[in-house]
């Protein structure tokens, strides 16, 4: 089994530096361009994906709805465990607020901000499914930034850690019960 894990395309607010979190911003126009470039490059490269799967907020899921389009692969009912990580009060706050307000170590201060675990067990929890209910079908999986790098976390603990660009593309195959990253953070598409 493949997953392919690639983060939606921009936002105003990601143009802004605002962390989003759980709040539904849509795609701004540099947002629909990049999916469309990803679309484009999986459409000439060999077809390994047999359906896409996308978090219900709205920023993944027209990102997923212009890739299925394109590859002509079904999209399947979005789900809610792929939500960005929730980040409850330092939603829509950039850098600087976050710091001047509760420090550099924001994330264990303010109110509300969701833990790595329970992001993960999110994660894991749709990967089980996933591996019952489609086992031999390969996804691709479009979803948010501080998510996929704790789902790639939990996964793949030898990864080096990256900031995860919109659109990146990483694949990763299952061999012997273990999860094998075959492309991290790959955005050549971006560039074309």
């Amino acid at each position: 089994m493949l997953i392919g894990l690639v983060r939606h395309g921009k936002t105003d607010w990601n143009a802004e530096g605002k962390i989003q979190g759980q709040t539904d911003i849509p795609l701004n126009k540099e947002g629909k361009a990049q999916a469309i470039a990803l679309a484009n490059r999986l459409s000439g490269e060999e077809r390994i994906w047999d359906a896409v799967v996308s978090s219900d907020l709205m920023r993944a899921f027209a990102t997923a709805q212009i890739i299925a389009g394109k590859l002509g692969i079904p999209l399947l009912e979005s789900d809610s465990r792929l939500r960005e990580r929730y980040f409850g009060e330092v939603e829509g706050t950039m850098e600087e607020e976050r710091h001047a307000r509760w420090g550099k170590e924001w994330r264990d201060v303010a109110e509300g901000v969701e833990s790595n675990e329970d992001v993960r067990a999110r994660g894991l929890s749709a990967l089980k499914e996933w591996q019952h209910v489609h086992a031999g079908r390969n996804l691709l999986v479009i979803s948010h930034g501080s998510f996929l790098a704790q789902l790639l976390a939990e996964l793949c603990s030898e990864l080096e850690d990256q900031h995860l660009s919109n659109l990146s593309y990483s694949i990763l195959e299952r061999r012997n019960d273990k999860w094998q990253p075959q492309l991290y953070n790959c955005t050549v598409h971006l560039n074309q």
